[in-house]
């Protein structure tokens, strides 16, 4: 079994995506349902974590409305407002029913403020959420914010926190000693997973042995039953196609023992987003054309 724990889809006509401008060039359009099935198909990925895009209620909405409709999605992880604890309280509610929203975050890597992760308001929002069962996964964390992650898991101890992208290491940078430091600082924390996912940089290769050095810190610190791997799609097509991403992530996988390959392939994904993994996978195949 294979699960992609980290793809998006994406409607620039929904109006909330201001991230998503013409000099992102083949990234400024729409990326559906229909188009992540064939590319999930086509690599043998059986299902997929829907992740949020934008800091606003229409993108989860539109996540969840593809939930329903296709069987390969197994879990989304949705945008919550961190800074407003009541209405994140309400917001948790209603969702209380919704068996697809698995997890939250917000684009706190956009935002200005250092701080943003160790204000008073997101600290009680995510108190809230802790009793919820969700997950938080944290973007682009370093430089910012990886070391607020490492705070909040000691903090908060019932809450699984998720660092998306290892963190997004600056590799081949001088800075790679400090994301080390404060990647394992954050593993030291059991609550706490990671995502083999969106390495990809501009001017750095992206093949196996490219990321090889991260991805034995990456496997040092949290171990294979803490990580899991995704795509990052379609942001990762700045870097290569799907197929491409997902055979560096498959070579470097590949070599784990095969009860190793199952945690970081599937087994960490659906402990950590709590995901109802079907008994016979649909393999990205069986959603309505």
């Amino acid at each position: 079994m294979r699960i992609d724990a980290h793809l998006h889809l994406w409607d620039p006509a929904l109006g909330v995506y201001d991230w998503i401008t013409p000099d992102l060039g083949p990234l400024n359009r729409a990326f559906g349902a229909d188009e992540a099935r064939v590319v999930l198909s086509e690599s043998g990925i059986d299902g997929a974590v829907l992740v949020q895009a934008a800091d606003a209620p229409e993108d989860t909405e539109a996540m969840l409305t593809v939930a329903a409709a296709n069987p390969w999605v197994w879990g989304v992880v949705g945008w919550l407002d961190l800074e407003d604890p009541d209405g994140a309280a309400r917001t948790i509610d209603e969702w209380s029913g919704e068996p697809h929203l698995r997890g939250v975050r917000q684009l706190v890597h956009d935002d200005p403020r250092p701080d943003v992760l160790d204000q008073p308001q997101v600290r009680r929002t995510l108190a809230r959420l802790a009793d919820s069962g969700l997950a938080f996964d944290v973007p682009d964390a370093f430089p910012r914010h990886l070391g607020q992650a490492a705070s909040i898991a000691r903090e908060l101890p019932e809450l699984t926190v998720v660092i998306d992208h290892l963190g997004k290491p600056p590799r081949g940078s001088d800075a790679m000693a400090d994301w080390e430091r404060q990647l394992r600082d954050v593993a030291s924390c059991d609550n706490t997973v990671a995502k083999v996912s969106g390495l990809g940089l501009a001017g750095v290769g992206s093949g196996v042995e490219d990321l090889r050095g991260v991805w034995e810190v990456a496997l040092d610190t949290f171990g294979p039953d803490r990580l899991m791997v995704g795509s990052d799609w379609p942001v990762s097509t700045l870097h290569g196609t799907y197929a491409e991403t997902v055979a560096v992530l498959g070579g470097l996988v590949g070599e784990l023992s095969p009860t190793e390959q199952e945690q970081v392939w599937w087994r960490t994904a659906q402990r950590t987003y709590r995901l109802l993994v079907p008994a016979s996978p649909p393999q990205a195949t069986s959603a309505a054309p």
